[in-house]
């Protein structure tokens, strides 16, 4: 079954950095976006930053400035580079990968990694 593979989180004070990465799948015709969400306990998933076919980059105001996605296109993969973490911060990240397939024709799918955890102490 194609996956979104995530890699990175972990535990984090406060001020401090980590860095998420994300590959799409090989077998994929194109990419629209790729991007991280988040759902922290209680809330609903939210939109952390995204990246688009022309490189266009849209953030959470929660986070700009501190964070930033950049991707490789070469490999299919994005990476999310956050500073300055916040206790706020801390949530399930998740990878989301918005892409064309080919099958009988080109097919866009939506594809969703299975999360990793971050988590910011005080």
């Amino acid at each position: 079954q194609v996956q979104v593979v995530e890699s990175g989180g972990g535990l984090v004070q406060a001020g401090g950095s980590l860095r998420l990465s994300c590959a799409a799948p090989g077998s994929i015709f194109s990419i629209n976006a790729m991007g991280w969400y988040r759902q922290a306990p209680g809330k609903q998933r939210e939109l952390v930053a995204r990246i688009i076919r022309s490189g266009s980059t849209n953030y959470a105001d929660s986070v700009k400035g501190r964070f930033t996605i950049s991707r490789d296109n070469a490999k299919n993969t994005v990476s999310l580079q956050m500073n300055s973490l916040k206790p706020e911060d801390t949530a399930v990240y998740y990878c989301n990968a918005d892409v064309v397939v080919l099958v009988s024709s080109p097919v866009r799918k939506d594809y969703w990694g299975q999360g990793t955890q971050v988590t910011v102490s005080s």
